[in-house]
């Protein structure tokens, strides 16, 4: 009986040690803090994607706009959508897969000096956050804006 008793008391202690406790607390809240972190740094590249896509954007306005049906002086005068697109893919910044970037243009009176043209630059943007459902990983960014022709 004294045996029995012995044992129960040393099973009891070992049931009631918190031995282990910390490390697994720590891989719990490690885990989410890591999530958090990564799915910050996920974020900071998008908002780093749409700062670039809304000045391609920008800058594909300005560069159909000085490229209408009278243009003179360049080599490829009478821009169009092919042209365009070719263009914003040419804009070298670091960490823009130039394979997820398009552009779309439209003339809705014409190439003429006055005429306004319309530039939308898209990017689809890959999230990268661990532990984050593998459905809807992309996410779709786009800026658009619209200048008159001046040429």
């Amino acid at each position: 009986m004294r045996f029995a008793a012995m044992r129960l008391a040393e099973l009891r202690l070992r049931f009631t040690d918190e031995e282990g406790t910390s490390l697994t607390e720590f891989a719990l809240s490690a885990s989410v803090l890591f999530m958090s972190l990564f799915g910050i740094f996920a974020l900071c590249g998008a908002l780093y994607s749409y700062v670039f896509v809304a000045e391609a954007s920008r800058e594909a306005t300005r560069y159909a706009i000085v490229r209408g049906s009278s243009c003179t002086g360049f080599s490829d005068c009478g821009i169009d959508q092919a042209g365009l697109n070719s263009y914003v893919q040419k804009m070298g910044f670091p960490g823009i897969s130039k394979g997820n970037l398009s552009a779309s243009a439209s003339w809705p009176s014409g190439h003429d000096r006055g005429d306004p043209v319309s530039v939308t630059v898209s990017y689809s943007f890959p999230l990268a956050i661990p532990f984050w459902p593998k459905s809807g990983r992309v996410l779709q960014i786009s800026s658009t804006s619209s200048m008159a022709i001046s040429q």
